[in-house]
């Protein structure tokens, strides 16, 4: 296996840390024990102890790392390039966010027009010297008289929302607090907007606000008056019986409604409520100092379907949605006849309808997922009937900028190859005129030198499963090559071909070849590949994974002692699994933010919407799946299980953030103490070579917002860490 050989001779000294073997917890009969329950508590001595002697320990390791310097200035390097983003108008105005290049944060402009000069109109990178406060919510009045602008504070997911008057760029006395998980949806009279809000944590007073692991319960809906103090907001909708639900509101492109979508989980169903707000004659004004909700109405009042939509034509709506379609379909209900529904677009036999945008009056430009690359068509909101196919490559339409009465739509394109077009494509011209708005450039990145290719593989069970492969053209396969696994695997979510500098400095300069496998659990066809990866399924992810990484070798891409695997969230959790399963398979792995504690995931902020995908130890059965794959349950001495005695787990770096409220670092903090102590400082002479490190960044948290100086240095970190272990040397 690869090791670090600067550390052979002298193995690394790990820190101490406690174990209180008296922690045991009794799971349906089954005694469970959580020697690291203490590091559940962020705010304990202990527990900073234990963090900052992780930090110094990790660091020793980077600093042998000969490469980390050099990775740091070529990423520097290729990243200082502009980025934009696609613009969107509100009024007679567009908007558009843009990176020079270093910038920590990208920065919101304003322009009269397309061919107008452009104006900054708001600036993050002003409100912190290190970059880390971002803007996280971005809401213009429909006629673009103010902004709502949302700012989170090293990477947690709470946001502050503050108001900005567009005209004199002045700073407007509201403030919106304690928001997480929320747009927000001004009302067409520019009076107001609605926003979602948790109530504050009980220790809000001396909060380092997402730091702290309480749970997220009884979010509510709200509207906010401008010039008013938020105590006077008028409570929309609440659910105190249902306290783990979740609320998101959308007021119609007419300004007629305002539609309520509730969630339990991260399972793609919802239920659907909708107020009239142009049926009170008052308006909201008529609710002021009121206690009773807005007297919304049921549409849809169960949750057996995902339903989003897509546009209205007075009380006559149309939804995208799975009901009865695994693939999706589109289709059309009025609200007068609340139980007539038909089908307007059904689902097709393959390809799976990603979204649905209303533009141009009555027309709808709809992208399908077809094997894992995207295909955009033009059709007729009315009929669903195909009027065009819109030329794209293969690759990922990351964002379709319109609105219903708009003829001009903005479309944002990338691939592993491309890191970024925005398509114009103008829709009043009978055929679609589709050209080129914005190209991001990358200075120094030659396309031509690279080779994307999609292969199928076969999993354990027989399922054929895709994989995208990266790497620089006319590679031999003679089994020589690093190589880079990443995967997700979850939630119904696709991962498709975009553009990393990192990965590309890596497949240029250590002639790494990088691969993405779309294993099950994720939505690239659809639900039924969704729900085969989830629940009692969860160990095909594992599988599908595993299948991946033994084709890559038994195909002579690579051996397993050059195959590092990649992942994050979901995705560090199925690393975690991974190795404990196939210690033997890989060289390097790097889990990132992981759900690693798979018992007590749901106590935590959010995780128990995750119950959906992973099931919950409080139920007996589901216990039972997730104790068999629980990666802080199933760390083993892989010398005890084999015959070779010198087996050991890959070099690994868990790496997760102080600020992470989503998946809370006591996942990453408990499994790294437990690989410690199990693989390497509970036997006086232990075949573990390879480094157990902990990469724990401070001021940083899920990823969202987080500033282009710390994504350099922890891509510097992690693949120096990486090349190291591989033994993977640098091509100039």
């Amino acid at each position: 296996m690869g090791s670090l050989c600067a550390l052979e001779d002298e193995p690394l000294q790990y820190p101490f840390a406690r174990r209180d073997e008296s922690v045991v917890d009794d799971y349906h009969g089954v005694l469970i024990s959580d020697p690291y329950r203490w590091l559940e508590n962020p705010d304990a001595e202990e527990v900073k102890d234990f963090v900052e002697k992780q930090v110094k320990l990790t660091e020793s390791v980077l600093e042998k790392c000969d490469a980390r310097e050099k990775l740091r200035e070529k990423i520097t390097k290729l990243f200082d390039h502009p980025r934009y983003c696609a613009p969107f108008r509100r009024g007679k105005k567009y908007f558009y966010f843009h990176n020079s290049g270093l910038q920590p944060q990208s920065v919101l402009f304003m322009q009269d027009s397309l061919d107008g000069e452009p104006e900054v109109l708001f600036d993050p990178n002003g409100l912190s010297k290190d970059g880390t406060v971002s803007m996280r919510i971005c809401a213009v009045s429909q006629d673009a008289k103010y902004l709502a602008y949302g700012l989170s504070s090293s990477g947690s997911d709470w946001i502050t929302i503050k108001v900005m008057q567009i005209e004199n760029k002045t700073i407007e006395p509201d403030i919106v607090s304690w928001v997480k998980f929320s747009c927000a949806s001004w009302t067409h009279d520019s009076k107001g907007f609605f926003y979602s809000r948790y109530p504050a944590p009980k220790e809000s007073e001396n909060l380092d606000a997402g730091t702290e692991t309480s749970a997220n319960l009884n979010q509510e809906v709200y509207y906010h008056f401008l010039g008013t103090n938020q105590s006077e907001d008028i409570l929309c909708w609440r659910d105190p019986e249902n306290p783990k639900h979740k609320f998101c509101h959308c007021v119609t492109d007419d300004g007629k409604y305002l539609l309520l979508t509730i969630t339990e989980s991260c399972k793609p169903v919802n239920k659907v409520y909708y107020y009239d707000i142009s049926a009170i004659v008052n308006g909201l004004e008529h609710h002021r100092g009121r206690k009773d909700l807005l007297p919304f109405v049921n549409l849809i009042d169960n949750f057996d379907a995902e339903y989003d939509a897509i546009a209205n034509d007075n009380t006559l709506f149309t939804f995208r949605t799975n009901k009865d379609a695994p693939k999706y379909k589109l289709v059309r209900v009025d609200l007068k006849e609340p139980t007539a529904w038909f089908d307007v677009l059904e689902e097709d036999e393959k390809d799976v309808l990603q979204s649905a945008v209303a533009v141009n009056v009555n027309q709808v430009v709809v992208s399908y997922l077809s094997d894992v690359k995207y295909v955009l068509q033009l059709r007729d909101l009315k009929t669903g009937s195909l009027l065009h196919r819109l030329p794209i490559d293969i690759g990922t339409v990351s964002e379709i900028r319109a609105r219903r009465e708009d003829s001009t739509v903005f479309i944002g394109f990338s691939s592993f190859l491309t890191p970024g077009i925005i398509y114009q494509c103008n829709l009043d011209t009978g055929v679609p005129d589709m050209k080129i708005f914005r190209e991001i450039v990358v200075p120094g990145f030659d396309r031509t030198a690279f080779d994307v290719n999609q292969v199928f593989f076969t999993s354990k069970d027989g399922t054929k499963i895709p994989m995208f492969i990266v790497a620089t053209k006319n590679i031999p396969l003679d089994g020589s090559h690093p190589c880079l696994l990443y995967a997700y695997g979850g939630f119904n979510i696709s991962i498709t071909p975009y553009f990393s500098v990192s990965r590309i400095v890596l497949t240029k300069h250590f002639g790494v070849i990088f691969c993405l496998a779309n294993i099950r659990g994720g939505g690239e066809y659809g639900e039924g590949w969704h729900k085969a990866g989830s629940l009692a399924n969860k160990q095909n992810c594992f599988d599908d994974f595993i299948s991946a990484a033994e084709y890559l070798v038994s195909s002579r891409y690579t051996q397993p002692k050059k195959l590092c695997i990649e992942g994050g969230s979901n995705g560090g959790l199925l690393i975690g699994a991974c190795i404990n399963q196939r210690p033997d398979l890989f060289g390097c792995a790097l889990a990132h933010v992981g759900v690693m504690d798979m018992l007590r995931f749901h106590k935590f902020t959010i995780g128990h919407r995750w119950t959906c995908d992973f099931g919950c130890s409080e139920e007996e059965e589901e216990f039972h799946w997730l104790i068999k794959y629980s990666p802080l349950h199933n760390v083993r001495r892989p010398w005890e299980q084999s015959s070779d005695q010198f087996s050991q787990y890959p070099a690994t770096m868990l790496l997760t953030a102080d600020h992470d409220d989503r998946v809370v670092p006591l996942h990453s903090l408990k499994l790294l103490a437990t690989m410690q102590y199990v693989l390497c400082t509970s036997l006086e002479k232990s075949p573990q070579k390879n480094p157990i490190v902990g990469r724990i960044e401070c001021k940083a948290g899920h990823g969202a917002g987080r500033p282009t100086q710390k994504m350099i240095d922890e891509a510097a970190d992690r693949f120096s860490f990486m090349a190291k272990v591989l033994g993977a040397s640098w091509i100039d």
